[in-house]
């Protein structure tokens, strides 16, 4: 008996098969259609498995693409899915930071897992995962090499708040002779200042996730735990806390 989360991002769809522990994990890119990525996600988690659908008991949708999710049993906010996710990872966890692909947010959590109070970044990609790809590209290298690029590095200031601005500050520092080096260190203290700025109007505890993508950064993780002067949990997977969240919301409805 088993179930399966499913969290459709803006970049990258993930998926978790879950039986009272994490059996498989699946990502893909989202691409155009959540839709699609995420029977896919589906599909292969079994395959991987080698398990019929019927052993799936429950499947629960999130991310921004769980409205188009018409397989599933129930669909569930991305916030309660973090929450439920990292809990499950470190009992401890009453602050998570989750940086994905296209915007930022911070949540306190009870003891339980339960989300007491929450905040977004959704309404500008300055700090996010699409941001550090913009700037990234930018300097011609690939994301993937952003902390050999950024460590150790004197970080240029970039201090736009919009992701066009700081794309004319990066080619404004190229072109006045700032290294690609020094230029990444920059970025990465941008998106840690923002991600402090936000971290500041919730309640933070000492117990803090990082969770998404953008926290597979060594680099980033570590300047955001200099700005805020406390150490950081990152799960071993980042970027399926989300799905897995989901998994253990289904694991519990079938266990009620």
């Amino acid at each position: 008996m088993f179930s399966v989360g499913i969290d459709a991002g803006s970049v990258a769809t993930k998926g978790v098969l879950f039986n009272g522990k994490v059996v498989e994990t699946v990502i893909i890119p989202t691409g155009w259609s959540p839709k699609s990525a995420s029977e896919e996600v589906f599909k292969t988690l079994l395959k991987n498995a080698g398990i019929e659908k019927d052993a799936v008991k429950k499947i629960i949708g999130t991310g921004y693409g769980r409205i188009s999710m018409d397989f599933v049993d129930k669909v569930v906010t991305e916030i309660t899915c973090h929450a439920k996710g990292a809990h499950f990872l470190k009992k401890e966890t009453r602050t998570i930071l989750d940086i994905g692909g296209q915007d930022s947010k911070v949540i306190s959590l009870d003891q339980d897992g339960n989300v007491i109070d929450f905040l977004m970044n959704d309404k500008c990609a300055a700090g996010t995962g699409r941001f550090l790809q913009v700037m990234i590209n930018l300097l011609g290298e690939e994301i993937e090499k952003i902390d050999i690029l950024a460590d150790g590095a004197v970080p240029e200031s970039i201090t736009s708040m919009c992701t066009v601005f700081a794309e004319s500050e990066v080619i404004s520092l190229l072109a006045n002779g700032a290294s690609k080096e020094s230029i990444a260190a920059g970025i990465i203290q941008s998106i840690a200042n923002r991600a402090a700025a936000l971290l500041s109007k919730i309640n933070v505890s000492d117990q803090v996730a990082f969770t998404g993508g953008v926290a597979k950064s060594n680099v980033v993780k570590k300047a955001i735990e200099q700005k805020i002067t406390k150490p950081i949990y990152r799960a071993q997977d980042s970027q399926t806390v989300g799905a897995l969240g989901a998994a253990v919301v289904g694991w519990n409805i079938i266990n009620r």
